[in-house]
């Protein structure tokens, strides 16, 4: 089996909408982080921020923006 990546932006910006809306309905960073997989998906902590990834195959979708200062 192979994995196809394909770089669409209108796809990025659907998985940035799903994961700004999971991590507003989440009580906790854990709980955000566990509904995510549901979905597929894993966030991982990089240098530059939090980057979106598929599950299992890790292939990095979009990095999520900064969440502001409330």
């Amino acid at each position: 089996m192979s994995v196809i990546f394909n770089n669409d932006p209108f796809i990025a910006e659907k998985v940035i909408d799903l994961v700004l809306r999971e991590r507003q309905s989440s009580l906790s960073a854990r709980e955000w982080k566990h509904r995510l997989a549901g979905y597929g998906y894993a966030i991982k902590d990089t240098d530059h921020g939090q980057v979106v990834e598929t599950l299992p195959h890790h292939v990095e979708v979009a990095v999520i923006p900064a969440q502001p200062n409330a």
